[in-house]
């Protein structure tokens, strides 16, 4: 079942309405779907797919070339060709090459690339004198590793305007969730889907291991809380396939991000660390990875962005990990701890309330949709932080999202019983806001939970948008 990238799809099959040949890059984290967005838009046309092996010790360009050419002869009927460089593996696949719409998936490239520190520049001579030609190709350089591709594609000057489309997919919209519960999703209720999804996010491939004639606590203990689960080894396995030698230092910038955003100056404090410029483009990497997201606010009234940038981790499944799995993670592999009670797990609603954020900010174009707000009159669309200074007060807001004349001053809130007290909150954040005088300020209450009926009948939030809305949207 493929569900949603109606987007990506509708982008690559243009490429084929040129008269020349298209060079793609998709990237985004691991299980996000890029091969299978790829693999699916593939299948109307002649598809070649090429997977580099997974990194480990003593892996050489000889045993990536190995695996393209016996992926080669398995797919064209060539003989398996003992291919001595890449500059021989991508003449041999252009010599396949026919005058008829077809799509070549490089699947993991920089896995591909092996120890070959001229790969990318063998694929771009290639590129030029033989693949080219075919003017109905679209060659697709395909991976996990965001670094990679921007350091040796995108920002190369070897490749300099060769780049046709640029593909950086990031979850799927919570409407798109909503399908992986198929015919059942009219009658399970927006809370039981909130528990699964504040684990897994909108990456489908956690998506597809939804069991719907379960519970979502029995299907997250199935997949959290058994040493069989999909997610209980999971976070290992991503760093160690993205960041290879380098995973620990990731994962220690990730663990400072568990409660909460934080600047560059507090990740280094949180580390024990001070400020370098080796930790800043370890959180750079963890951003185009997208792992963690950074939020770099605008100035009411002005498109200038403020010089306060934070980062936070927009991975639900990263955090759920880190809070929940890896305290038991060595029990649950003695056998000692067999039952897990998800809502009596510490600190369990404060987590559930950092996932339900995530949700949100992940799904802004949708928030924006029931707004009925034109998404190419947003100026601005993150969480705002006003720094306190002798003149003005301090102010955190969870969404701001700014128009030409509105700012609407979105309060995320996940509780069981969301209270009146939510009004004067939100009330005192707005008069806190240093808002131009020409702007109108709508506040906004996005939620779920069990919500007091005095609050709408206050009148005060100009729209309040629970958590089913955002998964039913047509």
């Amino acid at each position: 079942m493929f569900i949603g990238r109606d987007r990506e799809i509708e982008l690559l099959t243009q490429l084929f309405r040129k008269k020349t040949a298209s060079l793609v890059i998709c990237k985004g984290r691991r299980r996000i779907g890029k091969s299978t967005l790829i693999q699916e838009f593939g299948k109307k046309y002649t598809f070649l797919e090429f997977q580099g092996l997974p990194p480990r010790e003593g892996i050489s360009s000889k045993d990536q070339l190995g695996a393209f050419s016996g992926q080669l002869a398995k797919q064209t009927g060539l003989p398996t060709l003992s291919l001595e460089s890449w500059p021989q593996a991508f003449s041999v696949l252009a010599s396949v090459m026919r005058e008829r719409r077809t799509v070549v998936l490089l699947d993991e490239i920089s896995w591909l690339s092996g120890k070959d520190r001229d790969f990318a520049g063998h694929l771009k001579i290639a590129w030029d004198t033989e693949l080219k030609k075919f003017r109905k190709l679209i060659l697709v350089a395909c991976g996990s590793v965001s670094s990679w591709i921007d350091q040796n594609i995108l920002n190369s000057t070897g490749f300099m305007g060769r780049v046709s489309l640029e593909l950086n997919l990031t979850e799927l919209p919570l409407h798109h969730c909503n399908r992986f519960w198929g015919r059942k999703a009219q009658r399970v209720s927006s809370r039981e889907k909130f528990k699964i999804l504040s684990v897994t996010g909108g990456v489908p491939r956690y998506l597809e291991e939804i069991d719907t004639s379960i519970s979502a606590e029995e299907n997250i203990k199935r997949m959290c809380f058994t040493k069989e689960g999909i997610l209980f080894s999971e976070f290992d396995r991503i760093f160690s396939d993205i960041f290879n030698r380098r995973a620990a230092s990731y994962k220690e910038i990730v663990g400072t991000l568990g409660n909460g955003s934080k600047s560059i100056s507090e990740i280094c404090a949180g580390l024990g660390r001070t400020r370098s410029g080796q930790t800043s483009r370890y959180v750079q990497d963890l951003v185009a990875s997208g792992f963690v997201g950074q939020d770099r606010t605008f100035e009411p009234g002005n498109s200038r962005p403020s010089r306060l940038v934070r980062f936070r981790l927009k991975d639900n499944y990263l955090r759920f990990f880190l809070k929940y799995i890896h305290p038991l993670k060595a029990s649950l592999l003695q056998g000692v701890a067999e039952s897990v009670d998800l809502e009596s797990l510490l600190e369990w609603e404060v987590i559930m309330g950092f996932q339900f954020e995530n949700l949100v900010l992940n799904n802004i174009r949708s928030i924006c949709e029931l707004l009925s707000v034109n998404m190419s009159s947003v100026r601005s669309a993150s969480p705002y932080f006003q720094k306190k200074t002798q003149r003005r007060k301090g102010c955190q807001i969870d969404l701001l999202i700014q128009t030409r004349y509105t700012l609407y001053v979105c309060e995320i809130k996940f509780r069981n019983e969301i209270t009146r007290h939510v009004i004067p909150e939100v009330q005192e954040k707005a008069a806190r806001l240093e808002n131009p005088k020409n702007m109108t300020v709508r506040p906004v209450l996005i939620y779920e939970g069990n919500l007091d009926p005095g609050i709408e009948e206050e009148d005060f939030f100009d729209r309040c948008i629970c958590f089913a809305d955002l998964l039913e949207i047509p």
